[in-house]
């Protein structure tokens, strides 16, 4: 009954007072035309935003799914540059970090595994390609038609299963036409630091059936952080990162997308951990320095600052054929992977405890589909999916009570492999005029591999599990009128089992599943406004689980299940000419139902944590605040012979945990964004001025509890800056 209620109830500002609301232009300004089924256009007249959500082109406000397209202009305009940082736009999302492992999560699913080949349950993807690997999926936002995010499991039509949702970014194809731009940007920070930006994008035909494009980017930014120890700064960044396609067409009635992109990342966030509410047995003994300020650090380890780097390289290959009434599609892709990360686990200037790890994951993937492309009543789209991952994820590990305890470092030196296969089909079928149903399911068999060596010595070679599922969508819909749409679906999700390579164990943990169950309305009520609500209800299971150990490396188990339902509102208005207004609204109640043996952190005299087996039911899963707020909105008009635009984003977010037993949380928080800026008559330059985090909010990225106390990394102070983008 509870979703039912709050169908009802949240309804209400949608039904009765649709004027009263602020949000995004309907008709806000996107990119051009992208060929294929997964690069769709982003709006064609009047509104009608055209995501690919189901794997084929359909309307965003047609297409019976809970999913938030968010186009360049709200990226910039809240200064969102990574996927990570969505959370400012898109309700029910949240992207946590840890360390160079994204671990987002959707409506309270979401993984906390730092295991390679432990994939995320919110999946991501470029282009419609997987991005199988969590440390891999760190996106820097360069040349962007738009980003779509999909809540609530993916069991279907997708690659993979995503228990959570699933985070699709699109970037154009080459075209013909040929165009380019560059921009450039300089940002101040806190401690005179400095943010150089630059990034470019051409495309333009090579011949009359061979295009191309080239996307790079550039980012050098000063450490921000105080060093309490040595003076200076610590917290540098510096990004480079290139990307580029090459578009063939033969003929009309084939396509095909070779994509190469490498990039290169040194940041030195792990740096900037500092102790959370002075929470370090690092106090304990004589010469510490306890940071009491956020961004102040005075953690070294081995005399160096923690550090987090990595070098990915991606090819993937897209090809589309039409054979008359059905489309073939192909997806191929190779992804490799080299991270390494150094953290200082009690965040002080005493070594207690220290983490060096390598990670070196190689994926690959390989999809057919074939979707339907004719008038008939039913639509549907069949595949196969291929998916294998082998890696490698070498670590030394410090651990020690006291500062007379010699340095004794672990090695562990786990090897894994998975592979996993799948058949799927979806169709929707018009049971009369404006009333369809849709029926999916996807088989999904799964061999997971691993070896573990410690101290050089082989535990095992030979572990292995094997996983198989079934899983299912189903979907009504029923267009009330051209302008209201309303679904309930009902959907099943499975995150395959996997193993912790920090262990010493060969046996896997459980798979974690999902029964979720949803009802929406998506709603035009005035050519000025757009309305959507999403409701929903989870059954959540298994849930796999990570935490610190004793030893300071990590235990994974399963949480016996979690009860999850909430709701989402998203308004969109331009209210009068150049005036764009956006807002969502989330509430999320999500609980562990039964979790009675959680690894938990209780905070000790003096510093540092006991670490007990405790029962967690009743408590908010992390990494999930109740509620969440976003307000946003630009406004254009004609000044000085072009256009000028003012605009900026406002996010509130409800108090965020980030441990079983609710102790350790970041309170509730305002991230606030702005911008001003012209652009040339001719429209080839742009002038920009804007300010990130304008109110200095300490807000925190991660908070990380163990043994030898809780660390916390703050997301980046205030950034005031301008840029200047010419285009040609």
């Amino acid at each position: 009954m509870k979703v039912y209620f709050l169908t009802t109830v949240a309804a209400l500002p949608v039904l009765l007072c649709p004027a009263a609301a602020f949000a995004q232009g309907a008709s806000e300004d996107q990119a051009g035309e992208f060929a294929g089924a997964t690069e769709a256009q982003a709006e064609e007249g009047n509104g009608t935003i055209i995501v690919t959500a189901t794997r084929r082109e359909e309307s965003l406000q047609e297409v019976p799914v809970a999913v938030t397209a968010v186009s360049t202009e709200a990226l910039t305009t809240s200064g969102v540059e990574q996927v990570r940082s969505l959370n400012q736009l898109v309700p029910g999302f949240n992207g946590g970090r840890n360390q160079n492992v994204m671990q987002p999560s959707i409506r309270g699913v979401g993984s906390s595994g730092t295991s390679v080949g432990d994939e995320s349950n919110v999946a991501v993807y470029v282009d419609g390609v997987y991005q199988g690997d969590p440390y891999s999926t760190q996106i820097d936002l360069v040349e962007v038609s738009r980003v779509e995010v999909l809540r609530g499991p993916q069991g279907t039509v997708f690659g993979r299963n995503a228990t959570g949702g699933l985070v699709n970014v699109v970037t154009p194809d080459p075209q013909f036409a040929p165009r380019a731009w560059v921009r450039g940007s300089w940002g101040r920070l806190r401690e005179d630091s400095n943010n150089f930006d630059i990034r470019a994008y051409a495309t333009g035909g090579l011949t009359d059936s061979i295009a191309a494009d080239l996307a790079v980017l550039y980012r050098n930014q000063d450490g921000y952080a105080t060093d309490l120890v040595s003076g200076g700064t610590v917290g540098d960044t510096e990004i480079a990162s290139i990307r580029s396609k090459l578009l063939f067409q033969p003929s009309d009635d084939a396509e095909f997308v070779l994509t190469v992109a490498y990039v290169d990342t040194h940041e030195e966030t792990a740096a900037t951990a500092q102790p959370f509410e002075g929470n370090t047995r690092g106090a304990q003994f004589a010469g510490a320095i306890i940071s009491d300020e956020p961004w102040e650090i005075s953690n070294f380890a081995f005399g160096t600052p923690g550090l987090s780097e990595f070098t990915r390289l991606d090819l993937a290959l897209k090809g589309q054929i039409d054979l008359g009434g059905v489309m073939l599609e192909s997806t191929s892709s190779y992804m490799k992977t080299r991270v390494h990360q150094i953290a200082d686990s009690d965040a002080t200037n005493i070594l207690l405890g220290e983490t060096n790890m390598r990670v070196k994951p190689d994926t690959f993937t390989q999809e057919l589909r074939l979707i339907s492309d004719n008038a008939s009543p039913l639509s549907w789209t069949a595949g196969v999916y291929y998916y294998q991952l082998e890696g490698e994820q070498p670590l030394i590990l410090i651990n020690r009570q006291d500062t007379a305890t010699p340095v004794t470092p672990i090695t562990i030196e786990p090897e894994i492999k998975n592979s996993s296969i799948a058949a799927f089909a979806e169709g929707t079928y018009e049971l009369a005029p404006r009333l369809s149903v849709t029926l999916g399911g996807r088989f999904t068999t799964e061999t997971r591999k691993f070896s573990q060596r410690i101290n050089g010595n082989q535990l095992f070679s030979d572990a292995e599990e094997d996983f198989d599922k079934f899983t299912y969508r189903v979907a009504v819909q029923y267009e009330a009128s051209p302008d209201l749409n309303l679904y309930a679906t009902y959907g099943t999700g499975f995150k395959s089992g996997t193993f912790n390579t920090f262990s010493a164990s060969s046996v896997a943990v459980e798979p974690e599943t999902i029964e979720a169950l949803e009802f929406g309305i998506k709603s035009d009520p005035f050519p000025w406004l757009r309305a959507n609500l999403a409701t929903f209800y989870y059954t959540y299971d298994n849930l796999q689980v990570t935490a610190r150990a004793a030893d300071n490396s990590f235990v994974l188990q399963n949480a016996a299940s979690a009860e999850i339902y909430g709701g989402e509102l998203e308004l969109s208005a331009e209210p009068t000419r150049g005036l764009n207004l956006r807002a969502a609204l989330a509430y999320t109640h999500a609980t562990y139902d039964e979790f009675e043996s959680a690894q938990v952190f209780i905070p000790q005299p003096g510093g540092g944590n006991m670490v007990a087996s405790a029962d967690a039911s009743g408590n908010q899963l992390v990494r999930t605040p109740e509620f969440t707020l976003t307000l946003g909105g630009r406004y254009t008009f004609d000044a000085f012979q072009g256009e000028a635009f003012i605009g900026g984003n406002l996010f509130h977010s409800s108090e965020v945990y980030y441990d079983y037993l609710n102790i350790f949380g970041q309170d509730s928080y305002e991230l606030l964004s702005a911008e001003i800026g012209w652009i040339s008559p001719d429209d080839d330059l742009t002038f920009r001025v804007y300010s990130k985090n304008l109110t200095n909010e300490a807000v925190a990225q991660q908070i990380s509890p163990g043994p030898l106390g809780a660390y916390i990394i703050y997301e980046r102070p205030r950034e005031i800056g301008a840029s200047v983008e010419l285009r040609f």
